[in-house]
């Protein structure tokens, strides 16, 4: 059905511009987790930081328990199901993400870590992204500098500055809202001025990507190929001239 209703406009009379898409990836596993509980803090400081400022923006979870089985399987087959798929398909999409861990043994959860492991390299390259965990213990407060924005760093998100800890004395503690609120304006700087989408349009070719992956920009078809190198041709079984050994 084809959609007829008007643009929303801003009180300028100019078309309103779209929503922003906010994710949040959480790696908690109780109802309800404490990284899910951090995860809602950190999101809905953002999005009121947003509207703030005359922008719009919606918030979608990405909860990893409900999809661990399928993760363990993507990660033994290589292959994706639909509701993998469909759980994946908004990252390609978001302005800016939020990603929260728990802790377990001095580490990223295991869950989460496969999580990341089965994703394109290419997913999020360039997207805002606040870091997060929670534990049992302030003594696993490096694990995000240590583990979690390395592995990021990797994927090549655009991660801000402040990371987001939270040991079970924290929740009662003001640090804790004003860390959060530091990291909420630092994303929420990033998504409204349109950073990530910048860089990404301007740098993309730069970047190595999978083909045929699932990030928006890196959709690949054969016509995409380039069947005219040496290498391809010999790969379609045609013959390549070796240089001439005496020419050099």
């Amino acid at each position: 059905m084809t959609d007829h209703t008007s643009p929303q406009r801003s009180s300028a009379g100019e078309p309103a511009a779209e929503p922003l898409t906010l994710v949040v990836v959480s790696g908690g596993t109780g109802t309800p987790s404490s990284s899910r509980l951090l995860a809602d803090r950190i999101a809905q400081k953002t999005v009121d930081l947003l509207r703030r400022h005359g922008r719009a923006a919606t918030i979608h979870i990405i909860e990893l328990a409900p999809i661990a089985t399928n993760i363990a399987q993507a990660i033994v087959s290589g292959f994706h199901d639909e509701q993998l798929k469909a759980a994946i398909r908004p990252l390609a999409a978001a302005d800016g993400v939020i990603v929260v861990s728990p802790v377990y043994t001095a580490g990223l959860s295991g869950l989460f870590k496969s999580f990341f492991d089965i994703l394109d390299n290419d997913l999020i390259v360039a997207k805002p992204t606040v870091l997060a965990a929670t534990a049992g213990s302030a003594r696993h407060a490096l694990v995000i500098d240590g583990q979690l924005r390395p592995m990021l760093a990797f994927m090549r998100a655009l991660t801000v500055p402040t990371s987001v800890f939270a040991a079970p004395e924290d929740w009662g503690a003001s640090e804790l809202g004003e860390r959060t609120g530091r990291a909420a304006t630092e994303l929420a700087v990033l998504m409204a001025a349109g950073v990530g989408t910048t860089i990404a349009d301007q740098a993309w070719t730069g970047y190595q990507h999978r083909f045929g992956g699932n990030a928006t920009r890196a959709e690949q078809t054969a016509s995409d190929v380039d069947f005219d190198t040496p290498l391809m041709r010999l790969a379609a079984g045609g013959t390549q001239t070796l240089p001439d050994a005496s020419a050099t």
